[in-house]
């Protein structure tokens, strides 16, 4: 059974950081590491780029970036320019982008199904050397819409799906999918509308799509020190989860506005993290690599073959990857 590995990082850390945590997760055998973009943090293309030069085989992504802030074209030329720097070992993750955050700047969030598809296919067309001229709902591009420049390949595109529209056009269009799994076993939820999606898949001449179950994950045998750090980030960005996702926790996004109050207006963690409740704690999963494997092992049996680790990792991030190298994957890889 060959099951494929990743590690995804948030982009509000020291880019040593990021250049240890890569070089610890190429040692420790995975295949990828995704970095995402998340308005007015750092930049994800220019740490990838940093990342880039300091590993050898590792794959690079982005999860995600949105045609709303960044206009595909920029899109394109990052993304030839970053496979270009890492020998082609550049994945582009691209979604609609976070409506919340969007907000902070007044860009409207409209037609966002058109967005993506639009974006994904200007994209292609522009990496294949192609004129991308398009009369779209979304975008309305002229015939001078080319690169001035030979792509070095037509990079992968994941889509970061949430809700069930997007999961149908991610199983269509898209190379790989990054939908957030939390907790893991909104697998069986999301899989069957990426499948809905698949009939189409022949059509762009695509390959088998690569599924990355995408879950949060705090390592720690500190039962306290892996709450914290994972009660962080549900308090960050629990507010944005797609529906599905609260609803299977019976949950509901009026539970998260005290936390989101206190995160972003009386910039109070502390006291967000303990608005956080054992129902949302159940987004992630923290503990032992055990208490790990042992919620994993049903996601594997329902077919998972890409397993994302996601943010936080643990109290100490690059101890929690090494983790994960020296427990986890080898029990999956068998």
């Amino acid at each position: 059974m060959s099951i494929r590995f990743s590690v995804r990082l948030n982009n509000d850390l020291a880019i040593a950081d990021y250049v240890s945590l890569a070089t610890t997760a190429e040692d420790a055998g995975f295949d990828q590491l995704w970095v995402s973009n998340d308005l007015f943090l750092k930049s994800a293309p220019v740490i990838l780029a940093a990342v880039a030069t300091a590993t050898k085989r590792i794959g690079l992504g982005t999860c995600i970036l949105n045609p709303y802030s960044i206009d595909p074209s920029e899109i394109a030329m990052m993304a030839a320019t970053l496979d270009e720097l890492s020998g082609n070992r550049f994945h582009l993750g691209l979604a609609a982008g976070a409506r919340d955050f969007l907000d902070w700047v007044g860009i409207e969030h409209r037609t966002p199904l058109a967005a993506v598809k639009e974006s994904v296919t200007v994209i292609r067309k522009l990496l294949g050397g192609e004129s991308a001229a398009l009369e779209g709902e979304h975008f309305q591009w002229s015939d001078q819409s080319y690169l001035r420049f030979d792509a070095p390949r037509v990079t992968p595109i994941y889509i970061g799906a949430l809700g069930p529209k997007m999961l149908r056009l991610t199983g269509e269009i898209a190379d790989g999918a990054l939908p957030l799994l939390f907790p893991p076993e909104h697998f069986e939820t999301v899989r069957p509308l990426l499948d809905e999606g698949a009939p189409g898949r022949e059509a762009h001449g695509l390959a088998p799509l690569d599924l990355a179950a995408c879950i949060w994950v705090s390592l720690s045998d500190d039962a306290q020190k892996a709450r914290r750090v994972l009660a962080e980030k549900i308090a960050y960005y629990g507010a944005a989860l797609s529906p599905l996702i609260l609803e299977r926790l019976s949950l509901d996004r009026s539970d998260f506005e005290p936390i989101e109050t206190a995160v972003h207006r009386e910039r109070d963690m502390d006291k967000a993290c303990s608005l956080v409740d054992d129902r949302m704690l159940r987004i992630g999963v923290m503990g032992t690599p055990g208490d790990l494997i042992a919620r994993l092992e049903p996601l594997v049996a329902s077919g998972a073959r890409h397993l994302s680790f996601g943010p936080p990792l643990g109290p100490d991030p690059v101890e929690a990857v090494r983790l994960l190298g020296r427990e986890v994957l080898p029990y999956f890889r068998g």
